[in-house]
């Protein structure tokens, strides 16, 4: 079965796309002069590594992980049924020719509807996690987008980019990076928030 649920390469790409972070826009406009290059003087702008960024955020690792193991588990689930129904038709094979003309077309039915109820089945638990990963791609981005506007009330920056590897920006000022400084406040938030859960789980034993 092909696996929908690749995680990682969905919010790249949808990261990648979307190339600008159009953030907290400050209400009075900076002062400042054009250059030659049209450049607006400044301005004051940062950028943030996206596979940096993906590959050590912990809402993002515990998400990918358990994503992958709901999609083992369902082939693991598929397969072993695939092999259970093949044995069935096998074994209808062999014993095909001891059977009335009746009996091989009841069996041949019933058969062909368990065919058909385990593709009804793999369609609908790979729809369901395809679903799943929508709606926690949905909640990376907005983790991420809601933290990065938090984060900028105290910065004030017109522009927060976000920078991969064959993207858009083809060069970007290391000073410019706020990578380990976005990852940290997301690691703290949701750490926090895995707490009060963790403590109502110890409260009740």
């Amino acid at each position: 079965m092909n696996n929908n649920t690749s995680l990682i390469w969905n919010i790249v790409l949808t990261l990648a796309v979307a190339v600008l972070f159009f953030l907290h826009f400050s209400s009075k406009p900076s002062a400042g002069s054009v250059t030659d290059g049209g450049v607006v003087a400044g301005r004051k702008t940062v950028y943030v590594q996206v596979d940096s960024l993906l590959l050590n955020y912990d809402f993002f690792k515990d998400t990918k992980k358990e994503l992958e193991n709901k999609n083992f588990q369902l082939e693991n689930e598929l397969n072993q049924k695939g092999r259970s129904l093949q044995n069935e038709v096998a074994f209808f094979q062999k014993k095909a020719q001891t059977m009335t003309p009746d009996q091989a077309r009841s069996t041949e039915a019933q058969l062909m509807k368990k065919q058909q109820d385990l593709i009804a089945y793999r369609d609908q638990a790979a729809q369901g996690l395809a679903q799943e990963e929508a709606l926690k791609n949905e909640e990376l981005y907005k983790n991420i987008r809601t933290y990065i506007e938090k984060y900028n009330k105290d910065n004030g920056y017109e522009y927060v980019l976000g920078y991969s590897l064959g993207g858009g920006i083809l060069f970007a000022n290391p000073d410019l990076d706020v990578s380990k400084k976005i990852i940290e406040g997301l690691n703290k938030e949701y750490a926090a928030k895995d707490k009060p859960a963790a403590a109502d789980t110890t409260s009740k034993k």
